[in-house]
């Protein structure tokens, strides 16, 4: 018998109950709850994708191309930015709230005698969701990792890895080979496996353990020739690949997107049949590519969830191509746990001026201490302040700056949204 639950509300206080602050990898409660369920995950054709950064990006450019395609596309991702239900779309559409409640009404006892994490719970609800909804396939977004992470329960289609970077050390490993073991845990024998990794020696491990986890065929984009004449405008990317014979262009800007792109066409290139899309359908669903919260530009605000060095020099190097009005202001809050001292370094050279606050969704726990970080900004030559109260940082972003970027975690960008009503499941 379940909890009764009343309203969406409560289906979230209790899932949210269910998050400790440290992440337990690991299989065995996920794969549970799963056979509780019925084992929905077998019923569903799935698209997996790892990485470190991008993976939001590739998994946003599959969903656009298969249903350009024609098919019914469903697509699980974390965090996310507003609403928890943007983490479950079937046709870009959020699952109700009423069927969260009524699942999370049902299940709450198997998922409190299994000990389920809320990743884990979410992962298997979203499984049942797709299986449900009955879809045509799925792109699965890991959480954390790749190897031990919920996701990797599926037996995908084909397994991409994007790029491998220093994030989430106290689970993955200190070194990017390290990392690189993780994610590469989601290649499986006989399974296509896609790898975005631009730089030589972490591509040759990826490439290596791909072989040894018996994947084949293995694709690496940048050992094929990777994007090239790489144009990036205030519409969007262009680029060129060695599979096709004309440009294409996505929606998204950035430099690193002509990468992320090409990663997905890989990866739609190695589908069966049924599901691989013509020239003219890459074309069509690149086109309609969007990415809530990924450079995205919304009047003078720029949303950016980089959270890390790499991230956010990629959100830095996209600003110097884009060339937005100044004076830019970034309004800036890091989890304590992230290296915001690298993030700083990157942002020092296209920001006029950063205000430092806190996102009032980020967990208490991984609040910066944000004097640190403004001695920091400051010995960098930064123009800094400090405005604790979120609400009145955006406001003052939006007196001082021209363009405003809004960085540093989802929470920072997500809270910014919801105070701003920019809706990410809208258009």
């Amino acid at each position: 018998m379940g909890v009764r639950l009343k309203t969406y509300g409560d289906a979230l206080d209790f899932l949210y109950a269910r998050t400790t602050g440290v992440w337990r990898l690991g299989l065995d409660r996920v794969e549970g709850f799963l056979g509780v369920l019925g084992d929905p995950h077998r019923r569903v054709p799935t698209i997996h994708v790892a990485g470190t950064n991008g993976k939001g990006s590739v998994c946003a450019t599959l969903e656009a191309v298969l249903r350009a395609k024609g098919l019914r596309v469903a697509k699980y991702t974390s965090p996310h930015l507003v609403d928890f239900r943007e983490r479950f779309l079937v046709d870009g559409v959020p699952v109700s709230p009423e069927r969260i409640v009524a699942f999370i009404d049902r299940y709450t006892p198997d998922v409190e005698r299994l000990g389920a994490t809320f990743f884990e719970a979410t992962t298997a609800m979203a499984f049942e969701f797709f299986a449900e909804a009955q879809v045509d396939v799925a792109v699965i977004e890991t959480g954390l990792g790749g190897r031990l992470d919920a996701t990797n329960v599926v037996a995908p289609l084909v397994a991409g890895v994007t790029t491998i970077g220093i994030d989430h050390v106290e689970y993955l490993g200190g070194t990017r080979e390290e990392i690189a073991v993780e994610k590469a845990g989601i290649f499986k024998p006989g399974t296509p496996a896609v790898i975005g990794e631009p730089e030589e020696e972490i591509r040759a491990l990826l490439t290596r353990l791909a072989h040894e986890r018996g994947a084949t065929p293995v694709r690496t984009v940048y050992d094929e020739g990777g994007p090239t004449s790489i144009a990036v405008g205030p519409d969007g990317t262009s680029f060129d690949l060695p599979a096709f014979g004309r440009r294409l262009r996505t929606p998204l800007l950035g430099a690193h997107q002509a990468a992320n792109a090409a990663v997905a066409l890989a990866m739609l290139d190695a589908l069966p049949e049924r599901f691989r899309p013509s020239q003219a359908e890459v074309e069509l669903g690149l086109h309609r590519v969007r990415l809530p919260g990924r450079f995205e530009r919304v009047g003078r605000y720029i949303f950016d969830v980089a959270h890390n060095p790499d991230g956010a020099g990629v959100l830095a190097r996209t600003l110097a191509a884009v060339r937005p009005p100044g004076p830019v202001v970034a309004v800036l809050s890091v989890l304590a746990d992230k290296d915001w001292r690298g993030i700083l370094r990157e942002l020092q050279p296209v920001v006029d001026h950063v205000i430092l606050t806190n996102a009032p969704t980020a967990p208490s726990s991984r609040a910066w201490d944000i004097p640190e970080p403004l001695a920091y900004a400051m010995s960098l030559g930064m123009s800094a302040e400090v405005i604790r109260d979120f609400d009145r940082a955006l406001v003052r972003g939006s007196e001082e700056g021209v363009t405003v970027v809004i960085t540093g975690s989802f929470h920072t960008v997500g809270d910014a949204m919801a105070r701003l009503e920019v809706s990410p499941t809208a258009g």
